[in-house]
């Protein structure tokens, strides 16, 4: 039961998991966009049999693959606390979530991996043209890891294709292109995949920029901006297109977290979108919960109905409406009543077991047929998780967080647009050079473009708390049965451990970017 639980185990296993999460995250986004520039790269070399474009694939592959290496490693642990730190998740659903990342592994992965080596090694060791195929298959490699990776996480927000089967208490796949093709799954796959590519094509911008600064290596500066910038801008466009969608699912799936992130409490038709604000508690308070309220926002009238109804008199539930209930606008179950369903599917369970113990085929029988049915799982086998909520404000995640985090993602993601526009614009121009408070403006835009990556991450993990799988199972029924000293212990060896691979990557990459490229006569 969760009155069971150790809570300071639960906070610990979530912050190591974080930890790795995050960690992870600084090198999965570059892996993503820098490959694709390199094939591209690589393609004008064979195209045009210019030495000039060798020489800059073979630098920002050096890059790359200094990137690859660290972020294979932390993706490695993080897959294997699932078993070690979060079983009872495991358990429970292991047989949907644990398809996606095997498949990751057996294909994506293999694939990523066999012929980066080809990438790497295989200069004048085999043709132009299959060398190209393979840096081409390596960039397609990575994008397919994320895919099974994001179909995996997308579950999570949003769980179908499933059957429970109250004999092994496990959720059991019955539908694989449901949960390929769950709408969240598109949404996010297209959105971090597109968002990598601005990611890479920002490091590349801000990179050549300081070459540019430097006054050297002007020839692969200028073309390596031009690239870079025509390829992020066309992907920061599908980042907006993309994100905009992604928002559209949440507000049906993950109502709670589409409210959160806009700070949307009051429920109400021609609702406004706040494109900037500043929150602070007020004396309002949900449960033990403060509400919170804006000392200052900048709203776009309408704008949130729209988005979400298509017109400006859909309504838009609230965060009171979400956990207090609402049905004079709209009929939307309360946390309480989610709460009490969840405890009946809970204890129709225990029900089983015991008639499973005692031999009673008959009423056991009954209960089993009881969980196959379409109106027992709609009404309360889907609010199994609220069973394990203590109360309902439980259900409210970090406001602030998810608040804060969306907008940063969203402000930094229209910036990027400027830089990547800006970019193309001056070298066709021939004129950036002069301009270096751009190159400056490009440079410093390096470190933003990670903080928008990972405030994006903050949104999405963040934003569904209390849940792991969402309505189904809270963070703190999923950890594993534990001593929390042996996760603090594991938290503070993956921090030093991750943070000295960080420290090292850094320092091996600046040491790289200031020896440059290697010479024509180097190249062999």
């Amino acid at each position: 039961m969760i009155e069971n639980f150790d809570l300071s185990l639960v906070d610990w296993s979530r912050a190591q998991f974080a930890l790795t999460a995050i960690y992870h995250w600084f090198f999965v986004p570059l892996t993503l966009g820098l490959s694709f520039i390199i094939a591209i790269m690589e393609t004008l070399y064979v195209k045009t049999g210019n030495e000039e474009w060798k020489r800059t694939t073979k630098f920002w592959m050096t890059l790359f693959g200094i990137n690859f290496a660290i972020g294979v490693a932390t993706g490695i642990i993080l897959e294997f606390e699932f078993g070690t730190n979060w079983s009872n998740y495991s358990w429970f659903v292991g047989d949907i979530f644990g398809a996606p990342l095997a498949i990751e592994g057996i294909l994506a992965f293999f694939l990523e991996s066999t012929f980066v080596a080809v990438m790497f090694f295989g200069w004048n060791k085999v043709s132009k043209r299959f060398h190209l195929i393979s840096t081409w298959l390596v960039a397609v490699g990575a994008s397919l890891s994320a895919l099974w990776i994001l179909v995996a996480n997308a579950w999570m927000q949003n769980p179908v294709g499933m059957v429970f089967n109250p004999e092994t208490a496990r959720n059991e796949m019955i539908n694989f292109w449901a949960v390929l093709f769950n709408p969240v799954a598109v949404d996010k796959f297209m959105h971090t995949i597109t968002s990598g590519f601005l990611l890479g094509s920002i490091f590349v911008i801000g990179v050549s920029s300081f070459y540019l600064l430097k006054k050297r290596e002007e020839w692969l500066a200028k073309r390596s901006i031009l690239i870079a910038g025509i390829f992020g801008f066309l992907s920061s466009l599908t980042v907006v297109l993309t994100g905009d969608l992604s928002a559209r699912t949440l507000a049906e799936v993950q109502p709670v977290k589409f409210a959160a992130f806009e700070a949307h409490y009051e429920g109400k038709r021609n609702a406004g979108l706040v494109a900037f604000g500043l929150l602070k508690d007020s004396e309002e308070k949900i449960g033990e919960k403060n509400v919170k309220d804006f000392v200052m926002k900048i709203e776009i009238p309408g704008f949130l109905s729209i988005m979400t109804g298509g017109d400006k008199n859909s309504f838009v539930p609230g965060i009171k409406d979400l956990i207090l209930g609402n049905s004079e606008d709209v009929q939307i179950l309360s946390v309480e009543e989610k709460m009490e369903r969840g405890r009946y599917a809970r204890d129709l369970l225990n029900e089983y077991k015991e008639a499973k113990k005692d031999k009673d085929v008959i009423r056991a029988d009954e209960i089993k047929n009881i969980f196959l049915e379409k109106d027992f799982i709609n009404d309360y086998f889907r609010f199994f998780g609220y069973a394990f909520l203590r109360s309902p404000e439980d259900a409210i995640p970090n406001v602030s967080i998810a608040f804060y985090s969306f907008h940063l993602m969203v402000i930094l993601g229209f910036f990027f647009i400027v830089i990547c526009a800006l970019s193309v614009f001056l070298v066709l121009r021939d004129t950036i050079q002069k301009n270096r408070w751009f190159l400056w403006l490009a440079l410093f835009s390096i470190p933003l473009v990670y903080i928008a990556s990972e405030s994006g991450w903050v949104l999405a993990e963040m934003g569904r708390q209390p849940w792991i799988i969402q309505d189904l199972m809270p963070v703190s029924a999923a950890v594993s049965q534990i001593s929390a000293g042996s996760v603090i212990t594991t938290f503070i060896l993956f921090a030093v451990l991750f943070t000295a691979l960080l420290v090292a990557e850094i320092s091996i990459m600046l040491k790289q970017i200031r020896l440059g490229p290697k010479h024509k006569e180097d190249i062999k």
